[in-house]
């Protein structure tokens, strides 16, 4: 009797409890390729970052570690492919504050749950923004430029990469916040945009840091601040924006975080944060996302990224509803 009931609890210690799968499974994750899906097209700044930590992620798992970069429809596509991909920790996205905060705003349709299909497992890098000037306009500083936007005749015009882009957002965020009058100009791309702004016929631009650098070092622009609240490495005598106007809440950012889908077993999700903010945390690794007009971020905990997150859609959605912008696209 003893023996059966013995082998009958063995028994029952064997059976699989819906919910408790976890822990076995994350016991032997990783069991094949591990998968990370980048929505920006192969060399792009955020594709090569990626491929940096995932080599050496591949090394920390000891399974290989892949990219696969599926760009289109606003970055949105990468991340409806992997909100429905199996929970198990081998299929990973790059997503960005665009596809989490201004996108579900923005369009009218998305194919993914912005809250519900995602749980984060690394926020390593914002990308600060800088505002540059033809260097025509009579301005060297914020509170100069602040000054000829309200005085001026003519209206200043920014150029952005479209509505509702992060870098026109950026000008938008600005107008209320110091009171002054800016006409949107938008364009198709980087290239088109800057050409425009130093030939004179946008007086500025909020602008992506490695597209404009070579520009402001041949003094084809001027650069007057960066978004960010700490200076960037690659601009340290630049003022963020919060020593130009002694405005310390202002930041405006875009980002990149590492997600799986949100079934994703927390041991699996916790173990894939604890190598990825040891991998950011190494000197080489931070100096490269330095030298690349990026600014390391460190090692938050998991709920002060979903804490971050929150904030980031509450800031952008109702500047959008604000816009009139919500379900526009």
């Amino acid at each position: 009797m003893l023996l059966r009931t013995f082998a009958g609890a063995v028994a029952a210690l064997s059976v699989v409890v819906p919910g408790l799968q976890g822990p076995a499974n994350s016991q032997t994750y990783p069991s094949k390729t591990v998968t990370i899906v980048v929505p920006l097209a192969a060399g792009s700044g955020m594709d090569v970052l990626a491929r940096l930590y995932a080599d050496k992620l591949q090394g920390k798992l000891g399974k290989p570690v892949v990219i696969e970069n599926k760009p289109g429809a606003a970055l949105m596509l990468a991340a409806a492919s992997v909100a429905t991909a199996p929970p198990d920790g081998h299929t990973l996205v790059v997503s960005t504050g665009t596809v989490l905060a201004i996108n579900p705003v923005l369009y009218k349709k998305v194919n993914y749950d912005p809250e519900k299909d995602f749980t984060p497992i690394s926020f390593y890098v914002k990308a600060p923004f800088i505002l540059v000037v033809n260097p025509e306009l009579p301005v060297k500083s914020v509170p100069e430029l602040i000054k000829y936007a309200r005085e001026t005749a003519t209206p200043v015009t920014f150029a952005s990469l479209g509505i509702g882009t992060p870098l026109h957002l950026a000008g938008e965020y600005m107008k209320p916040r110091y009171n002054v009058s800016l006409t949107h100009v938008p364009y198709r791309n980087t290239g088109q945009s800057l050409a425009d702004l130093v030939a004179g016929h946008v007086n500025m631009s909020f602008a992506e840091v490695g597209a404009t650098l070579p520009l402001i070092r041949e003094g084809k622009l001027r650069v007057l601040a960066v978004t960010s609240s700490g200076r960037l490495p690659s601009l340290p005598d630049v003022p963020t924006f919060a020593e130009a106007t002694g405005d310390p809440e202002f930041e405006q950012v875009s980002w990149q975080m590492l997600f799986a889908p949100s079934a994703t077993p927390k041991e699996i999700v916790l173990h894939l944060n604890r190598e990825m903010n040891e991998i950011m945390a190494d000197p080489e690794m931070q100096k490269k996302i330095n030298d690349s007009g990026l600014l390391p971020v460190g090692t938050p905990s998991l709920a002060e990224i979903q804490k971050f997150i929150a904030s980031e859609r509450e800031k952008w959605g109702s500047l959008l509803q604000k816009l009139g912008l919500q379900g526009t696209q």
